[in-house]
C-alpha cells in the first residue's frame, strides 16, 4: 500500500493536470500551476529527488488525467508459470509492460508476452484487474497505475530473450526465482496459479 504522502501528492497532479488541460483564464492557469508544484515537491521529498526533474516529469503529462495501464500475460506449461528475467534490475516477472494506445489490452498482453519470451499466446481470460498502488509493489511510482493479467495458452515460438529481458524459463508454483516485484508480486502468481486451476473463477478486482 502507498504512503498518504504518496496518494495526496497524485490526486494533487492530477487535479492540476485536468485545469490545464481545461482552463483558459490567466489567473487559474497559475493557481493549477501552482498546485502542480506543490504535488512535485511532495514528491520530490518523499522520493529524495529534487524537485525540478520531478515538475518536469509531471510536466511532461497533458490531457485529461488517468490512470496507466500494464498488462501482464500469464501462461503455464505443464503445470509451470512462463517467467522472464528483466534486464533492468535482475529479477523475474510475467511477461508484460505498458499497454500502447492503438491495441486492445489483449493485444498488448500477447505481443508482450511474444515481445519478451519468444512465445505466440492466445489469451483466454482476463484473470485481474489490480490497482498497483493497493498492493506492495516497489519502487513506489508517481503515477497511478491498473495491473491486467491476462490468462495465456502457448500455440507457438520458442524462449527466446529479447533486449528487455536476459532470461525465459517456466516454474512451478513452489520453486519461484526472484522477483522483480515493481512488477509480479509472489502473491500475485499465486493467485494466477489458482486461475489456471479453476479457470471459472470470476475475475479478480480491486
Amino acid at each position: 500500500m502507498e504512503p498518504n504522502w504518496l496518494r495526496w501528492a497524485k490526486q494533487l497532479a492530477a487535479l492540476a493536470q485536468d485545469g490545464l488541460t481545461y482552463c483558459d483564464l490567466p489567473y487559474e492557469i497559475e493557481r493549477y500551476e501552482q498546485i502542480r508544484t506543490v504535488a512535485a515537491e511532495m514528491m520530490a521529498t518523499g522520493f529524495e529527488l529534487d524537485r525540478k526533474s520531478v515538475l518536469d516529469l509531471l510536466s511532461r503529462e497533458e490531457g485529461y488525467a488517468t490512470p496507466k495501464v500494464d498488462v501482464r500475460g500469464v501462461a503455464f506449461r505443464d503445470n509451470k508459470v512462463l517467467l522472464v528475467r528483466e534486464m533492468i534490475d535482475g529479477g523475474w516477472t510475467l511477461p508484460g509492460g505498458w499497454a500502447d494506445p492503438w491495441q486492445s489490452p489483449s493485444e498488448a498482453a500477447v505481443r508482450e508476452v511474444r515481445e519478451e519470451s519468444g512465445f505466440e499466446v492466445r489469451v483466454t481470460k482476463l484473470a485481474a484487474v489490480y490497482d498497483r498502488s493497493k498492493h506492495a509493489h516497489v519502487p513506489l511510482m508517481p503515477f497511478h497505475i491498473y495491473k491486467l493479467f491476462f490468462l495465456c495458452e502457448i500455440t507457438g515460438g520458442q524462449a527466446r530473450e529479447s533486449y528487455e529481458t536476459t532470461g525465459v524459463d517456466f516454474f512451478a508454483e513452489d520453486a519461484l526465482p526472484e522477483l522483480s516485484i515493481s512488477r509480479t508480486l509472489p502473491e500475485q502468481i499465486a493467485r494466477m496459479f489458482e486461475h489456471y486451476r479453476n479457470p471459472a473463477l470470476p475475475t479478480d478486482f480491486d
